[in-house]
């Protein structure tokens, strides 16, 4: 199960937000046109499409502190991964008309000044009015950890590149989509270790509460956050060694992706 409420270092996690959207701005001024031409390996996305979301990230949160505060958070964000399949296209498009003419070094320069004006006045119990329900912007800030984290690994692999990641955007980003697998299938059948960062117990059946359990899968946090959100499926991670499953149980891939 996952802690009843986690909590998050809030001074840390905004500084994790512009530091790795800071590293990822520093990656795309140094792209040229053969490589954002690339695919991405995401549906018909080239690099520049998924660079030009990856700015969208950053301005679209600038957009929501720009509009009046809602009044009551709806959606904590265990339950954000759960939240984003039916606004994916809302999104795409969203981007593509927020992020056009303008050349990608510029758009993410403009989309940083934007954001670091945005969050430097803005408390995190603020509820922001978002199409995927109303949420503080503490929690956001936290959901925008798995994005940028995702999105990250996704322009590393599709241009060649090693922009790096951020430790404390690591840690939220796996322990959130740890907490929400355990939502997901609540339980104490099955331990999940995805060390340093996240343990959590879940899946129907005998709760494990003393010595080795019997159930375990345990991998790393970024093969965890490929697994999570559909960029690698569970039988490769299996063949390939990345992912330790032991037990009866520790079958987790009718539970996995949790988002896409």
């Amino acid at each position: 199960m996952p802690p009843k409420s986690r909590t998050y270092d809030a001074a840390r996690i905004r500084a994790a937000v512009t530091a790795q959207f800071g590293h990822v701005a520093e990656a795309v001024r140094g792209l040229g046109p053969e490589e954002l031409a690339r695919p991405s390996g995401l549906g018909h996305w080239t690099v520049a499409d998924l660079a030009g979301h990856i700015a969208w990230v950053a301005d679209s949160l600038a957009g929501s502190l720009a509009r009046p505060p809602g009044v009551v958070a709806e959606l904590p964000a265990v339950e954000w991964p759960f939240a984003t399949a039916s606004l994916a296209g809302k999104i795409s498009q969203a981007a593509r008309e927020t992020l056009t003419g303008a050349p990608l070094p510029e758009l993410f320069e403009q989309a940083a000044t934007r954001m670091s004006e945005a969050l430097a006045d803005s408390p995190g119990d603020r509820v922001l009015n978002l199409w995927i329900g109303d949420m503080t912007l503490a929690d956001f800030l936290v959901t925008r950890t798995v994005e940028l984290v995702v999105h990250t690994d996704d322009l590393n692999r599709a241009a060649g590149l090693e922009v790096p990641i951020e430790r404390h955007a690591l840690a939220a980003a796996t322990r959130l989509l740890a907490d929400a697998l355990a939502v997901k299938a609540p339980g104490g059948a099955v331990e999940v270790r995805v060390p340093p960062f996240a343990v959590v117990q879940c899946v129907e059946g005998p709760r494990h509460t003393r010595g080795t359990p019997p159930n375990v899968v345990e991998t790393d946090p970024l093969t965890w956050i490929r697994l999570a959100t559909g960029r690698t499926e569970w039988a490769e991670a299996l063949d390939e060694a990345q992912v330790r499953a032991s037990g009866e149980r520790a079958d987790l891939s009718g539970l996995l992706p949790l988002m896409r």
